[in-house]
């Protein structure tokens, strides 16, 4: 029950990659919980520790877990961050500008002031008339009584003229709004402040989520209370609870049962069902994550006209419903691809996976600050010797046929246009013709020198494969071989060009790696179906086309094994840093089938020619999620421009028209104001009408994007789409 089988063996890959257990220096950075209690010493309750490494906290504001828990997460269009948000009133069209409000607030209050200090001065600037009243009603004495300040029913009247002052400007001036407007919120942010309140804790155990109201619906009382327990004592994080709820959701799908899941919690209490890495947080946090709603926060819409009302000023955040679609980032070197995107995603897919609900693999190179070694469960060094893990090339599978075609798309993907055909079938066809009989006659696919060998045509080597395969009694394969020889050196063999592609992997550098005879751990996308943390270091300077070869055979490998899993309850995400060179027909195709495969991939550009032209507007219609950050050209503005079309919008037209005064009192203020002014006099006519425009045109793509901005769309996996909307990924 611990590992709910997830971990057993289903005979999908050879020699499948066990998962160590990552050092953790100091203690781990939980959100809202203490470091779990070391056996066998009894569990003591403890304050929870502030965050680490989160910017978006200040310190002494972040909730306790069971705050977190309470907190509302209402729906939201996709991408919104659902913690804590309060969606907006419908948008009033005769909204006051907050300038126009304040002013015409603050200017009838002068009025106001003014005119009560004129009534009551004693002088009588204004004449007696508003005393009239006043001696209509005092038949006799009026005249003391008016002048006699210390007279109550004097001070009476007085403050009634106050009051219809003050109301008529009010009026004028909208007192009320700005009441409604500045001052209430004011209150209720106050009022709601939890560092100057405690939460109160709901009544009702069945409406409270610390109190585990579906295990109680269910029956689960006992380990309902021994988790609440947990919660209550500061033991449990929010990555225990995702993977607790996890756990529990299995169960309810009738994959496991009830008493074994009770038994496990009564056993280990916020432990129970842990992740086989022993991990229950990643060893640092640097963005601001909720686990209940899977989202991490990446920045918040600017409160700009071109963002849409409902979305001006709230957060914006990712997660498996929207990434299942694919990401598209696009932005120059230093624009905060990796570090504002990148970065918080794979953190927030390892929160995940160690809650068992995600299987991540972030590809980059050697310190690009993807994470440290200690949040991932494999991490595969290509080209250092001190990496523990090596790569499969062949993607872990046993089909010739299969294992051709994925390393053909790596190893000439990039160059299928020029290829005869257009594609490279022909280049998978060929290396099929070589991998099936050596496998045959050798029961693995060959190394890369090996491979080479045979690409090159090596009469030794075609001879030793032929000698073992008559051995073997394998005909059918020597007659693939056979024919694999006579197409070689003919008028459009892809043979010569497969040894020259696969010729920049055999290099020194990478002699231990790509191993096929078992004496090292390989690693194989085939794993996917466990909730894995896995990066994969490409190699470093001077590499650079075998970097750009590794990253599409991890991105073929990926759509191949993600859409080939038997369980796909797990989200499956391959995070590619630089996507350079990679995107190809394949690719392409390969992922427009991730979706129903509930998979993605997060990919960045530093600009769109680094795809063929001919792929670009594929590459922007086969992603849901599109970012543009500041610096785009404005020819990849353009692309962008286009797949976000366009939207009705309200046009005022102003017209200026000269007044031509007839009187000549009329004629000489004219002349004085024109001299004054420099300007003729004019009247304005406003013309509003609909049309249509482009959300975001290419210019103001390439040149109205602050720095630390983003334009970002997200689509989700069911189909909801929310508008273009300009991001500030520093706030």
């Amino acid at each position: 029950m611990d590992t709910e089988g997830t971990f057993d063996s289903r005979g999908t890959h050879r020699n499948p990659p066990p998962l160590p257990t990552p050092p953790v220096a100091g203690p781990p950075s939980y959100p809202h919980q203490a470091p779990p209690p070391q056996p066998p010493a009894p569990p003591q309750p403890s304050a929870p520790p502030q965050p680490q490494n989160v910017p978006a906290a200040r310190p002494g504001t972040r909730p306790s877990l069971i705050d977190w828990l309470r907190t509302s997460r209402p729906e939201a269009a996709p991408g919104v961050w659902t913690y804590g948000h309060k969606p907006k009133p419908p948008e009033d069209p005769d909204r006051i500008p907050t300038r126009g409000l304040l002013t015409g607030a603050l200017i009838a209050l002068v009025l106001t002031w003014l005119l009560w200090s004129l009534l009551t001065a004693d002088r009588g600037y204004l004449g007696t008339y508003w005393q009239l009243p006043l001696k209509l009603a005092q038949s006799e004495g009026w005249v003391d009584r008016i002048h006699d300040a210390s007279d109550p029913v004097l001070r009476w009247y007085k403050g009634l003229w106050f009051l219809i002052i003050a109301a008529v400007f009010s009026r004028v001036g909208h007192w009320g709004e700005v009441w409604r407007r500045y001052v209430v919120p004011l209150f209720r942010r106050t009022w709601d402040d939890p560092g100057s309140s405690p939460s109160p804790a709901p009544t009702n155990p069945q409406a409270d989520p610390a109190q585990w109201p579906e295990l109680r619906a269910a029956g689960a009382h006992s380990a309902a209370d021994r988790l609440a327990e947990e919660v209550r004592a500061g033991r449990m994080g929010d990555v225990d609870h995702a993977r607790i709820q996890r756990a529990w959701q299995v169960v309810r799908a009738g994959r496991d049962s009830l008493a074994a899941f009770t038994d496990t919690v009564l056993r280990h209490g916020a432990a129970a069902h842990a992740h086989p890495s022993g991990a229950r947080d990643l060893p640092a946090r640097t963005a601001e994550h909720d686990l209940v709603a899977h989202q991490v926060r990446i920045g918040t819409a600017a409160d700009d006209l071109r963002n849409p009302y409902q979305h001006r000023g709230v957060g914006l955040a990712l997660d498996p419903d929207v990434l299942g679609t694919s990401l598209l980032a696009v932005g120059p070197a230093g624009a905060g691809k990796t570090g504002r995107l990148v970065r918080p995603v794979v953190e927030a897919l390892c929160l995940q996976a160690l809650a068992r609900q995600v299987a991540v693999v972030a590809v980059g190179t050697a310190g690009s600050g993807l994470g440290a070694d200690e949040a991932f469960d494999v991490v595969v060094k290509i080209g250092r010797p001190d990496s523990a893990y090596d790569f499969d090339l062949y993607g872990g599978t046993n089909d010739p046929d299969e294992a051709a075609g994925v390393l053909a798309e790596a190893l000439i993907g990039d160059m299928a246009a020029s290829l005869p055909g257009g594609d490279s079938r022909r280049a998978g066809t060929a290396l099929a013709q070589l991998l099936g009989p050596y496998r045959a006659a050798h029961g693995r696919f060959p190394s890369v020198p090996e491979l080479r060998e045979l690409l090159d045509g090596s009469k030794a080597a075609v001879s030793a494969l032929r000698e073992a395969l008559d051995a073997a009694g394998q005909s059918a394969q020597a007659r693939e071989l056979d024919a694999r020889v006579r197409q070689a050196g003919t008028p459009g063999d892809v043979g010569a060009l497969l040894a020259d592609r696969i010729a920049l992997l055999d290099r020194p550098v990478f002699a231990e790696f790509f191993n096929t005879t078992g004496d090292r751990r390989p690693f194989s996308l085939r794993a996917l179906e466990h909730p894995l943390r896995v990066r994969i270091d490409l190699p470093e300077r001077g590499h650079v086309e075998a970097s750009r070869m590794l990253a599409r055979l991890v991105l073929a490998q990926f759509t191949e094994c993600a859409v080939g899993r038997a369980d796909r309850s797990l989200f499956a995400c391959l995070v590619l840093d630089d996507a350079s060179h990679t995107i190809t027909p394949e690719a392409l195709r390969g992922i427009q089938r991730l979706r129903s495969a509930n998979a993605g991939v997060v990919l960045t550009l530093r600009t769109l020619d680094d795809v063929p032209d001919a792929l670009r507007s594929a590459l922007l219609g086969a992603v849901g999620c599109r970012m543009a950050y500041a610096g785009v050209t404005t020819w990849d503005g353009a692309r962008f421009a286009e797949v976000w079309g366009t939207a009705w919008v309200e046009a005022r037209d102003v017209t200026d028209r000269q007044i031509i005064a007839e009187a000549p009192f009329t004629k000489v203020m004219h002349f004085i104001r024109k001299v004054v002014t420099g300007k003729a006099v004019t009247i304005q006519s406003v013309t509003v009408r609909k049309v249509e425009r482009e959300r975001w045109s290419a210019s103001e793509l390439a040149h109205a994007v602050p720095a630390g901005h983003a334009v970002l769309s997200v689509t989700s996996v069911r189909g909801e789409s929310g508008p273009p909307v300009l991001v500030d990924l520093r706030a």
